[in-house]
This record gives structure tokens, sequence and C-alpha cells, in this order.
């Protein structure tokens, strides 16, 4: 007979399904622990590098915070007080570019006549930052105080709106010179393309929305043959990566227009010369080299401009969206802001040399293919019929005020300051 406990198999029926059911169902939940007890690891290891990345992120924010040029109780009040009004009717305006030429000059203009003027500019090295600094200084003793920021910065722009409801903005931030994009092309799609787009969505979103004015150029009309350049000519040939960009900026602008109703004026200046100018503009280099009896290289040359950005703004019209929408259409506006009277570098440069009383060592080069366009010649009738415009300072005037301080600003008085 068998021994029971050597049965592998009992004699009750079920019951090994029975035991074997119980076996399976603690092999599970032992399983099904040990994986929740995974999960639950998991999901705090999760939670934990979500908490861990939150708070760097929020440190990186406040550090900028901290760190940045701009912001705070004082700053806001010297945003505020640059930017009251002061006479009747008077605008509110957000200058970018405002320590470069154009840019100071304009700034300077509508402060003296009593409106309010901030200033916005980066102070970048394109030419030696000294001389913006300097320009700077002269926009502090006229009240003007300048931001120092990137167009690119909404964070920025927006601070600047929230402060201040600006009526206009006039921008002439950008990266200009035609050469120097064979260096560094990707600045003038930053500060031309990327800074434009940046602040035209600051407009489109302010409340109330600003009028635009920017700074185009005679440089769009690249290859075109044809002179005296009309606004009306076509614009499809640009000669330069400078040009090109600047061209997409008219673009731009257009759309922004149709879609948001912002009121947008462009400027085509053509060259403008004078005091506080840019370094690398062909009459400063003229007159840099006569001094340091250097070759001149020959270019052509054209007359100052700068009166026609604040009939530009005072004729702008108003922006017609809200809240980012358009209600009606806004106007838009294209100007050449040039002389009528192209000035051959042999002009230019006897001019130059009766006042600085030096002569200059002349070398006659051929034009190089780097961008540049053999001439310029602008035909500012619809300028002068809507803007009233009418360049009142001649070419000697002009070349006189400029020698003048320039040889004081760079310290040439003693081989000419008496024979000015």
């Amino acid at each position: 007979m068998r021994d029971l406990e050597d049965d592998p198999f009992p004699s009750t029926p079920g019951k090994v399904k029975i035991e074997r059911a119980y076996a399976v169902n603690r092999q599970f939940n032992r399983c099904f622990a040990s994986t929740s007890t995974t999960f639950l690891w998991a999901l705090f290891l999760v939670a934990l590098i979500a908490s861990f990345l939150s708070f760097q992120s929020f440190v990186d924010t406040s550090s900028r915070y901290f760190t940045a040029s701009w912001g705070g109780i004082q700053w806001e009040k010297q945003v505020r007080t640059s930017a009251q009004i002061d006479r009747p009717g008077g605008i509110s305006v957000l200058v970018t570019g405002a320590a470069g030429f154009v840019g100071s000059h304009v700034a300077v203009n509508l402060k003296k006549r009593g409106d309010g003027v901030v200033g916005l500019d980066n102070f970048n090295s394109y030419y030696d930052p000294s001389l913006k600094k300097a320009r700077k200084a002269r926009l502090a003793n006229n009240g003007i105080f300048v931001v120092e920021g990137d167009v690119n910065d909404a964070r920025l722009l927006a601070k600047l709106f929230d402060v201040v409801a600006f009526t206009h903005v006039m921008h002439l931030a950008a990266q200009a010179g035609v050469r120097y994009a064979i260096e560094n092309p990707s600045s003038y799609v930053h500060s031309n393309i990327a800074a434009l787009v940046t602040l035209l969505e600051a407009c489109k979103s302010a409340n109330p929305q600003p009028a635009v004015v920017w700074a185009s150029s005679s440089s769009v009309y690249g290859l075109n043959e044809k002179v005296p350049f009309s606004e009306t000519d076509k614009t499809d040939r640009p000669a330069s990566l400078y040009a090109a960009t600047k061209k997409a900026g008219e673009e731009i602008t257009h759309a922004y227009n149709h879609i948001y109703g912002l009121s947008i004026t462009g400027l085509r200046f053509f060259t403008v010369y004078g005091p506080w100018g840019r370094p690398d503009m062909a009459y400063f280099s003229f007159t840099r080299n006569i001094l340091q009896e250097s070759p001149s290289p020959d270019f052509t040359y054209i007359d100052d401009i700068v009166k026609g950005c604040v009939a530009s703004l005072d004729t702008s019209g108003k922006s017609t969206g809200s809240g980012g929408k358009k209600r009606e259409p806004a106007p838009y506006r294209i100007y050449n802001l040039g002389n009528t009277q192209p000035v051959t570098v042999p002009t230019l440069v006897s001019i130059l040399e009766k006042h600085l009383k030096l002569k200059a060592k002349k070398n006659i080069v051929e034009m190089p293919g780097n961008g540049d366009v053999p001439f310029t010649h602008a035909n500012i009738s619809h300028a002068q019929k809507d803007l009233g415009y009418k360049p009142s300072t001649d070419l000697q005037t002009g070349l006189k005020k400029f020698v003048k301080w320039y040889v004081s600003y760079h310290g040439y008085q003693r081989e000419v300051g008496r024979k000015l």
C-alpha cells in the first residue's frame, strides 16, 4: 500500500488547483508590488528632475533680471521723465539707434521742440563705441535718457511699452555699411531683419499702437541705371546683402501694415554727412586721410537728409489696430530723402582741402566689386509734396561744419584750428 505522504497527487480533487492558484496569485502580487514600487520611484525621479529644471529656469531668469542693465524703480523713473511731453500737441517717441549718427540728431531735435524722447541703443563695436558714448553724453545733456539694450530683446521692448505709451517709434537702429557684410553677414540678418520683426511685434501688441517711421536705404535701388531714383522704380536687384536686408524690411513692414494696421513710413536715406557722423562714411575717411596725408580713394557722395525724419513723424497718421487686430487700413508710405544734386568725388575732396587748408594725396582706383553702387541720385518730389522736405544746407556749408567738428573732436586743432 502506498504511503499517502509519498503520493504527489492528493486524493481530494481540486486541492492542487487551489494551492497552485494561491502560489501563482502570490507570485503575481509580488510582481505587482515590485512594479508599483518601481513606477512610484520613477514618478518620484521625474518629479525631482522637473522640480530641478524648474528651479534652474527660475535661477536663470532671476539672474538675467538682476544682471540686466535695465529695470527697477529708478530706471522706470528715468524713462518716464525722458518721455515727458513739454509742448501742446507733442508726441512721445522711442528712438532706436539713438546713439547713432542720425538717431542722435533726430532725438535732440525732437527734445528741443518739446517732445518726449527715450533712446535705445546696444552700443555695438561696428565702429569705435567711444563716439557713441560721446553722443550719449550729448543726449543726456539735452535731457534724453538712452536705454542700453538690443532691439531683439522682446522683454525689454515690452517693458518700455508698459512704462510709456509711445505715440511714435523712430526705428534707426541697424547694421549699417555695405562692405562689412562680406566679413559679418549674420549681423545684418540679426540687426536689420530679426530686430525689425521683434520691434514690429511689440508695436502691434501695444495699446495704443504707435506709428512707426524707420530707416530703409537708397541701397535698395541696387543695379538700377535710370536716374534719378524714384520710389516707383523697381527694387528687385540689390547689389549687396545690406541692400537685400533693407528691401526685406520694406516687405516685412508692408505685411505688418496690412495685417495689423500699423502706420508705417519707410525712409530711403541717401548718403548723410555732418558732425558726429559715422567713421565708415566716405567724407569721414577723406577728411582723415587728408589730415594724415594718406591717399584718398574716389567714390560718389550725396548731401544731408536728416530733416525729413521729423517731418515723417509729424505726418505719419495713426495706427489703426488694437490688441493686435486691424480695424481699418493704416498709412503705408516710402520716401526718398536725399539731395537733388549728386557730387563728384573730386568736388568733395577739393571742398575738404579748402576747409582743411591741406592738399590730399589722390589715388584713383576702380570701383571694387563688393556691393558698392557706382552712383546714387534721389528724386525727392514725393517727400517735397507730402513732407515739405527741402534740403537747405549746401555742401560747402555742411562740410565746413563737419570739418570744424572733426578737428575739434579728434584733436587736430594744432594743425588746422586757426585756419578754420
